[in-house]
């Protein structure tokens, strides 16, 4: 079991890692990392309470959000406890020495067994969609995706995607302008995906270093034993 609901208080994450400057959890599918107009129970405030439960800790606690993961993407994440590791590793992310791996499935069989995916992608926050533009739109960011085969069955391919942006809904938007739509996407893939089918995209592992130590950790996250993953 992922988590746990404690009655009329809140969900008990999945703990990877933790020392005093890192929380490494296992995020569940379909619950926000932070809270938005939905209301719903998030990431962010679910971690703060359980450490505030924990640890008996007056006051608000403090936990700092330095990546993200999309609403329906399960998988591994990392939070840090102190300001000082919150900002060593928001320069990982933006040196780009923070790695994120994922595991992805996707309609079709791409041609390639390895491939590189250098696009351009403008986000329009009026719908929360994001489109591939040509190279000098206004506004538009570069977006860069290594993605290698592992298996395919059938009509459907197991997919190790690593980013080396993070661009938001980078994955899903490249790999269905690739020709690719990942399974049960009901937001690029409405056209092949049946409603209510769960996207089959998992944050697999992520490697940084320790924002005190210097050492280089990785972590990873299995995907969950439900359809379309068991078929591989």
């Amino acid at each position: 079991m992922w988590y746990i609901w404690k009655v009329g208080k809140y969900v008990t994450p999945k703990i990877i890692f933790e020392d005093n400057h890192l929380l490494v959890v296992q995020k569940p599918v379909n619950i926000p990392v932070q809270g938005d107009d939905t209301n719903d129970l998030d990431m962010l405030n679910i971690l703060k309470q359980d450490l505030k439960e924990r640890f008996n800790k007056p006051g608000e606690v403090y936990l700092g959000l330095v990546h993200r993961l999309d609403r329906p993407v399960g998988g591994v994440m990392v939070f840090a406890k102190t300001s000082k590791a919150a900002a060593r590793l928001s320069d990982q992310i933006r040196t780009r020495t923070f790695k994120k791996t994922y595991l992805a499935i996707v309609r079709g069989i791409p041609q390639m067994q390895k491939c590189t995916l250098r696009d351009y992608l403008l986000k329009d926050s009026s719908n929360n969609m994001v489109s591939v533009v040509s190279d000098g739109t206004k506004e538009s960011k570069e977006a860069i995706l290594d993605y290698e085969v592992i298996k395919s069955i059938g009509q459907l391919s197991l997919l190790q995607v690593q980013l080396h942006t993070g661009r938001p809904h980078q994955i899903r938007v490249q790999l269905s302008h690739a020709g690719y739509t990942l399974y049960g996407d009901q937001r690029y893939g409405v056209d092949v995906n049946k409603p209510g089918q769960q996207i089959a995209l998992w944050a697999h592992s992520i490697t940084f270093l320790h924002p005190t130590k210097k050492e280089e950790m990785t972590f990873t996250c299995e995907v969950p034993e439900t359809e379309p993953w068991v078929q591989f």
